[in-house]
């Protein structure tokens, strides 16, 4: 009879295989990327729980890029490697213990990872670590202050709870009701802001950071009047990025990705 990891490694197989085509995905975090590194000559990216069908993993690799995944879940690992077809391509590790020298990537992306690990010091220090200087750590995580629905808990404004009443949560969820977050066995138990990324970033020796907003270009919508609305928006973009305080109010939106980089 196959074990609780091998059910959800199927179960998850099924779930990525059901998603969309994620080229425009990457092809926008690549497009960001590209602002604060230069990929025509830094290759060497690190996805940070890849998961058992790393479409961007593949993507990446189509596009050059020395590209590798971590996984910690064993099962996974062996998915991912069978989807890739390539045993090299996906190592077993963790956020906390990544398997990879010191120096030795341009870009760690941990999208939707930080929120799950043990230890968002070690995981921080740990993406510091195998970057090369001037190396950048994207991350997309939870963020405490947005208005909409939190995506992780099936408890309403579940993100602007007070922390105990959060444990008090994850606690039911992990003992009593595990629909709650989904049936997953590790919930989001941490929550930020982007001023405590920034924060817990420069512990662990990370140099400058950026947000979307940093990075963003407007784009023409394809109706009458784009160009105008193009305008529109490129001029509120601005505004936002040379004024501090519209800047600190975008972000208690905005706030969930962020680009960490390492000094030169």
């Amino acid at each position: 009879m196959p074990g609780l990891e091998q059910l959800a490694s199927e179960a998850f197989t099924e779930l990525y295989a059901a998603r969309p085509d994620q080229t425009p995905q990457v092809e926008g975090v690549l497009r960001h990327l590209d602002q604060l590194i230069d990929l025509e000559r830094h290759k060497r990216i690190l996805i940070v729980g890849c998961g058992p069908r790393p479409e961007p993993l593949r993507l990446l690799r189509e596009r050059g890029f020395q590209a590798l995944g971590v996984e910690p879940v064993d099962d996974f690992v062996q998915a991912a490697r069978r989807h890739l077809q390539d045993d090299a391509a996906v190592l077993e590790g963790s956020a906390e213990t990544l398997p990879t020298p010191d120096g030795s990537q341009d870009i760690v992306i941990l999208e939707s990872v930080l929120e799950h690990v043990e230890s968002v010091g070690k995981s921080l220090a740990e993406a510091y670590r195998v970057l090369a200087p001037g190396g950048v750590a994207y991350i997309t995580t939870t963020n405490r202050l947005h208005l909409a629905r939190n995506g992780e808990f099936n408890v309403r404004t579940f993100q602007w709870l007070p922390g105990v009443v959060k444990e008090s949560y994850v606690f039911h969820h992990l003992h009593h009701d595990p629909s709650l977050a989904n049936g997953t066995e590790r919930p989001a138990v941490h929550w930020f802001t982007y001023s405590e990324l920034c924060r817990l970033g420069r512990e662990a020796g990370f140099f400058k950071f950026y947000s979307l907003l940093d990075v963003k270009t407007p784009v023409a919508t394809d109706f009458a009047g784009s160009e105008r609305k193009r305008q529109l928006k490129a001029r509120a973009l601005q505004a936002v990025r040379t004024h501090p305080w519209l800047r600190a109010l975008a972000l208690t939106q905005r706030g969930s990705l962020i680009f960490m980089v390492k000094r030169d």
